[in-house]
């Protein structure tokens, strides 16, 4: 049986992959920091631990705990994600670290504690969940796809690091999916930028959201990518799902960067 670890799993594509590869017969253990929000997966033998992965002493003791009691960490599916929205100019610094801390480096962190193991036993599955905003941008946006452009980048370098110790991995590109992010990432738009010289912007973002989030996909969809993923023998680099995802991935490369610009910003009207 193999030991999974998922991080962010108190709600969306994290709490549904816990239990959709729990239900298919993993070890999961569901990390996140609202415990409280994870006690119903006890009820699928999941197994849930309190998770601050923007703290070090949180991430080492999580992992540590996994490895005393499991003795391995097979699969790390790095799920916790921030998605703060606004202008570059109105956001804070610290804001704009804080989502780089949660989106990139804790994720790397955890990466450097689970591959000793997974080295030793010559078997892993690193997964990243990215975004189609790791390789297409909005407006208002930029911290959120600089992380995103960022964990792509990491996927990609360290891929040629750990083939040869029989570890791979992967990136998950979600579209559309529902999940409570798309709305604290609205609230805090609209409170940063709503009322600044970007707030038509901010305006026109918060509609197409709207919009967008009356046709998100069913977490389920990206659960059932990501065990695709860990279950191919050679499984891709990249996985894209969800609402969207394949179809705006399609326009990004057969258009020019002016008219994918332009055919992005009609929509925010």
């Amino acid at each position: 049986m193999k030991t999974v670890l998922i991080t962010g799993a108190s709600s969306g594509i994290g709490k549904t992959t816990a239990i959709f590869l729990a239900q298919n017969g993993y070890n999961v253990y569901a990390a996140a920091r609202r415990v409280e929000r994870m006690e119903e997966l006890k009820n699928f033998g999941i197994k849930p631990l309190f998770l601050d992965v923007a703290k070090e002493d949180s991430l080492v003791a999580c992992v540590e705990q996994i490895l005393a009691e499991a003795g391995r960490i097979d699969i790390l599916i790095n799920n916790a994600g921030s998605g703060y929205y606004g202008a570059l100019e109105d956001m804070p610094m610290s804001d704009a670290k804080y989502q780089f801390d949660v989106n990139v480096f804790s994720a790397a962190r955890l990466m450097q504690l689970v591959l000793p193991t997974m080295r030793a036993n010559k078997y892993g599955k690193i997964v990243n969940i990215s975004s189609i905003g790791g390789k297409v941008t909005l407006p208002m946006g930029v911290w959120y796809h600089a992380s995103k452009f960022a964990i792509e980048g990491l996927s990609d370098a360290l891929r040629k690091e750990v083939k040869q110790f029989g570890i791979d991995v992967i990136v998950i590109e979600p579209g559309g999916t529902k999940s409570e992010m798309t709305g604290l990432g609205t609230e805090y738009l609209n409170r940063i930028s709503g009322e600044t010289a970007y707030g038509h912007l901010a305006k026109g973002i918060s509609k197409m959201y709207a919009a967008t989030e009356k046709n998100a996909s069913d977490p389920i969809v990206i659960a059932k990518l990501i065990k695709k993923g860990i279950e191919a023998k050679c499984p891709r680099t990249r996985y894209a799902g969800a609402s969207g995802a394949k179809f705006m991935l399609f326009l990004k490369t057969i258009l020019s960067d002016r008219i994918f610009d332009k055919l992005v910003m009609s929509q925010m009207k």
